[in-house]
């Protein structure tokens, strides 16, 4: 009877009523904050989808950022096209070449000029591979497009195919070849932005972890040790900081230049770290200055709290108290310093190779296929097109990340 008394609750009434939340660890709780960025989030997903595309990408393709087919040169995205046949079409490249395609907008071939009538603006082209013009020659006829009553058509000429003049326009296709055009060689722009995301990823992701390495470790013991120390180290980083980064770039590339007196060890390693290797020694050898006097300011403040006090109490060495206490306490501003130190030097890396001192051709760097296309900008601008947007997005959205990991890392911003 007396046990009848007794009414056993349930689990869930157990629980504190005056929880709101389950309770989270640091990063659990950063992850949940960044999580509610929509920005962030865009930022993050774009950064894992631009290295899919570099490391990945390429392995998709069948040809090789050098792979040249000259008679392809400077085909864009889209061209508009002639029906000659039922799977045969044709279309006039910027350049006044004429290119055959199957329906399916693939390019087939590219087709000899027979005769240039520049007075008449009539073009006549071999279609069959012969020698001389015969009734398969494709006659091009520009005078076309001054005929008033064809104004609005948007056909700039005509064409005549065995003596048949067509004069309706088939459509635009699609390049199915190039997916993203080709440039002045015959090169798949599409390949090349790939491997020109491998390259300046590689150069970023190698230099910021270089310079996370260096700054991290230079500016916590200049903050720790103060005084003195501290004054000397500092100088030394504003001595590095005033001379400009160009100015690094072009001596060390005259410094890796070897000549005939170079020892052989020497020449070795050169031609083993390249271009490549170069710009990365280049970009290491400054950009730690930053993430140096990041990191000493943190540890300014944070060498004055208990717990440091506590450390050396007890006898902890001063390379445990920087490495144990200090940097793992300041690593907030220090990974959200290192998401903002990758697009900086992706745009770096773009800019030396866009002004010739980084890669060499032929290899694709964004900046390199930016130059490239220069010289044809007004008549092929998707040449440009494509690397500016690979940088321009790759910016955004490391910066956007950024941006979301700072307000995430930031104790001072978190809300209910």
């Amino acid at each position: 009877m007396a046990n009848e008394k007794f009414v056993f609750v349930e689990k869930s009434e157990k629980l504190d009523k005056e929880q709101l939340r389950p309770s989270l660890t640091y990063w659990q709780d950063v992850w949940r904050r960044l999580k509610g960025n929509r920005l962030a989030m865009a930022g993050l997903v774009g950064v894992v989808m631009i290295i899919l595309f570099g490391v990945f990408g390429p392995s998709f393709s069948k040809y090789s950022y050098e792979d040249q087919i000259l008679d392809f040169a400077n085909i864009s995205p889209k061209f508009e096209v002639y029906q000659l046949e039922d799977d045969l079409f044709v279309f006039l490249t910027s350049d006044y070449k004429l290119v055959s395609v199957n329906g399916d907008g693939e390019l087939l071939a590219r087709h000899k000029t027979v005769n240039l009538d520049v007075i008449n603006k009539r073009y006549t082209y071999d279609l069959n591979g012969n020698e001389e013009a015969d009734d398969g020659d494709v006659i091009v006829d520009f005078s076309y497009k001054l005929d008033p009553a064809k104004a609005d058509e948007g056909i700039n000429y005509s064409v005549t195919y065995k003596g048949i003049e067509n004069k309706e326009f088939y459509g635009k296709m699609k390049n199915k070849t190039f997916v993203w055009g080709s440039d002045n060689l015959g090169r798949d722009i599409l390949t090349r932005v790939m491997y020109g995301a491998r390259i300046s990823l590689t150069i970023a992701f190698v230099a910021t972890i270089v310079n996370l390495l260096i700054g991290v470790t230079y500016g916590s013991i200049s903050g720790y040790e103060g005084g003195r120390v501290d004054n000397i180290m500092m100088r030394i980083v504003d001595i590095i900081n005033s001379i400009p980064l160009l100015l690094y770039v072009i001596l060390l590339m005259v410094i890796f230049t070897p000549n005939e007196d170079s020892p052989a060890w020497f020449i070795t390693f050169v031609n083993a770290i390249g271009d490549l290797g170069v710009i990365i020694i280049a970009l290491a050898s400054v950009y730690w200055v930053g993430m140096a006097r990041l990191v000493r300011g943190q540890v300014l403040g944070l060498k004055e709290q208990e717990f440091v006090l506590a450390a050396r109490t007890i006898g902890v060495s001063k390379r445990k108290i920087i490495f144990r206490h200090l940097i793992p306490n300041a690593m907030g501003p220090i990974i959200v310093s290192m998401t903002m130190m990758i697009p900086s030097a992706v745009f770096t890396e773009a800019f030396l190779s866009f002004i010739g001192l980084g890669v060499s051709a032929p290899m694709a760097s964004w900046g390199t296929l930016a130059n490239d296309s220069l010289g044809g900008l007004t008549s092929y601008p998707y040449q440009l097109f494509y690397p500016a947007a690979a940088i321009a997005i790759t910016m955004l959205a490391f910066n956007f990340l950024g941006d979301g990991l700072r307000d995430a890392l930031d104790p001072r911003l978190r809300k209910g």
